[in-house]
C-alpha cells in the first residue's frame, strides 16, 4: 500500500496599509508550515492615494505570479476610530482582494483579534508577541525590518491553522499540553 502524499497547499498573508502593507507567504505540507518569504510595500513616499492603490494592486499581482498561492488572507479591521483611515485601508484591502480575485485565487479575512488568538492564544498581544511566537513556530532568526512584515504572516499562519482545525476540534488551557498534541506543527 502506497502512502498518500501530503496535501501541500502555498498561501499569502497580507496586511494591508496605505504607508506599510505586510506580507508572508507560507507552504503547508500536510500539518506542517514553513516559511518561504515575508517582507513589506512602502508607500510613505507616495502623496496620491491613487498611486497607493496601484502600488498595492502590482504588488500583490507580483507575489501571486512569484509564489502561485493557492488562496490569499487579508487582515480586515471592522472598526476604527477615524473613519477617513478606515476608508483608506478598505480601499487599500479591497484592491488587494481584487488582484487576487483577478487571479482567481480564493480570499478569506480574519478580524487583528482572530489572528493574534490564532497565532499566541492570546486577542490583544502585541504585534512584538506575534513576531516572536512566529519565530519560533517557523525558525527564522531575523528580525524583519517592520513588524508589518509579521503581521502579514501572522494572517497566513491564522489561515493555515484555521483549515487545519476540525470542528469539535479539542481545545487547550495550557501552551504545553497543545505542544504534546503538536509535535509535528513545531521544528
Amino acid at each position: 500500500m502506497q502512502k498518500e502524499k501530503a496535501k501541500e497547499r502555498i498561501i499569502l498573508g497580507i496586511d494591508p496599509g496605505t504607508i506599510v502593507l505586510g506580507y508572508g507567504v507560507i507552504k503547508e505540507v500536510g500539518k506542517k508550515i514553513t516559511l518561504e518569504t515575508l517582507g513589506v510595500v512602502k508607500m510613505g513616499h507616495l502623496d496620491d492615494h491613487g498611486l497607493k492603490l496601484q502600488r498595492i494592486f502590482k504588488k500583490t499581482l507580483a507575489l501571486i505570479e512569484e509564489y502561485k498561492p493557492d488562496c490569499v488572507a487579508l487582515e480586515a479591521p471592522f472598526y476604527g476610530k477615524n473613519i477617513q483611515v478606515m476608508l483608506k485601508l478598505g480601499r487599500a484591502q479591497g484592491v488587494a482582494m481584487a488582484a487576487a480575485l483577478s487571479q482567481d485565487i480564493p480570499i478569506f479575512e480574519y478580524a487583528p483579534r482572530k489572528i493574534k488568538q490564532s497565532v499566541t492564544g492570546n486577542g490583544s498581544a502585541s504585534k512584538e508577541q506575534v513576531a516572536a511566537m512566529l519565530q519560533s513556530l517557523l525558525g527564522f532568526k531575523e528580525t524583519p525590518e517592520f513588524l508589518d512584515a509579521t503581521d502579514g504572516l501572522a494572517v497566513a499562519v491564522c489561515h493555515s491553522f484555521q483549515q487545519n482545525t476540525t470542528t469539535g476540534s479539542k481545545s487547550y488551557s495550557t501552551w504545553s499540553a497543545f505542544i504534546k498534541d503538536n509535535q509535528d506543527r513545531i521544528r
